[in-house]
């Protein structure tokens, strides 16, 4: 699979830990990637390295029999043993350039971005594939970020270009009319799928909202 190409199509990308209390992992990600789900990451802070390269092994089964994609984050060395097609850094992880050196040309490296400045900053980073704006509002999964607010969003749909680029942080059913109003086609989500009562239900609508505005419908 070709990631960039495959990120270009993504609208709907989900992190989740490792579902250890409901030990479901395995079936969690065939739901979510059969409901509409593009892209997987493994969000889990503490993990040593041999659990989750285990882990990710599951990501990987499941994206690939979905034909979608999977994502390590922060660990450019993971991705580079693990053969992962995605790599997310944040602000304080390693500069794209030095991560590019460990995983090659044929991962996508996707970088965060919390204000205007810092997603200009990554749009001119040509070694970055994507970018994620936000969060969007105050999310327990970021403790003691504040709010980028819906003014991230307009600026990162007026600046962006073509490159693509998601909306993150707080994002939910009930919000993601004004996540769209301004301007986003792209979504990470966490609680609102992975804490759902129904996670391929919550993913298929947060993919069917996605594509109606994409379509125009």
């Amino acid at each position: 699979m070709d990631a960039r190409a495959a990120l270009a199509d993504a609208r709907l990308y989900l992190c989740t830990d490792a579902r250890r209390a409901r030990d479901d992992l395995a079936e969690f990600l065939d739901t979510v990637l059969r409901s509409g789900v593009d892209v997987v990451q493994l969000r889990e802070k503490g993990l040593e390295a041999r659990e989750e390269l285990s882990l990710l092994e599951v990501f990987a089964t499941a994206a690939e029999r979905h034909g979608k994609l999977w994502s390590v984050n922060d660990r450019a060395d993971i991705a580079a043993i693990s053969g992962a097609p995605v790599l997310h850094l944040g602000q304080d992880d390693l500069p794209v350039a030095a991560a590019r050196r460990l995983v090659g040309d044929g991962v996508a490296i996707g970088r965060s971005s919390h204000s205007a400045a810092q997603f200009d900053a990554e749009i001119a980073d040509a070694p970055v594939d994507y970018v994620c704006a936000g969060p969007t509002w105050v999310t327990p999964t970021k403790p003691g970020r504040p709010a980028a607010g819906l003014g991230l969003l307009t600026h990162a749909a007026s600046a962006a270009g073509t490159r693509p680029w998601f909306a993150i942080g707080g994002i939910d059913l009930s919000n993601l009319d004004e996540v769209i109003a301004r301007g986003a086609r792209r979504i990470v989500v966490v609680r609102a799928i992975t804490e759902a009562d129904d996670p391929g239900a919550a993913a298929a609508e947060f993919a069917r909202a996605l594509r109606d505005r994409r379509t125009g419908t």
